[in-house]
């Protein structure tokens, strides 16, 4: 993230107010490929909103859906769900997990058709989700 002076002489972060701004902060090697997930996530929900949220890049449908973020070392790839990394653990054996994030480097980026895969279950984890609630509110009407 840039990085600007205070009126006490410390450097604070400012957040990005976009993804496009995030991107352009982060180291170039890292900005490749996190160009490269963004196009891959767009792709795979192209009805999904971008935005950014907990200052970092974030896609929303029927709520949360997926995250990215660039750290010093290594960048994350946060899925939301942790049973999607369960579903997908052989696949994943050559990074490191930590809870509902996929840590990787520019070295060892996670492959486009991973990262579909991943999109394209919280997109119907998401459709199921929004369903249930919708219909709990219509039976909850009907009562």
């Amino acid at each position: 993230m840039k990085q600007v002076a205070s009126n006490n002489s410390e450097k604070k972060d400012v957040p990005a107010k976009d993804v496009n701004t995030y991107l352009a902060a982060v180291p170039h090697d890292m900005q490749i490929i996190l160009e490269n997930l963004r196009k891959t996530i767009k792709d795979a929900a192209p009805m999904a909103e971008e935005s950014i949220s907990y200052r970092i890049p974030t896609y929303k449908y029927h709520g949360p859906l997926v995250h990215f973020v660039a750290r010093k070392n290594y960048c994350s790839f946060i899925v939301v769900n942790k049973s999607i990394l369960e579903t997908l653990k052989s696949e994943l054996e050559d990074y490191d997990i930590s809870g509902t994030t996929i840590h990787f480097t520019p070295d060892k980026p996670l492959p486009s058709t991973l990262v579909q895969k991943i999109v394209k279950a919280r997109i119907e984890e998401n459709e199921q989700n929004n369903q249930k609630k919708r219909l709990k509110e219509i039976s909850k009407k009907r009562s």
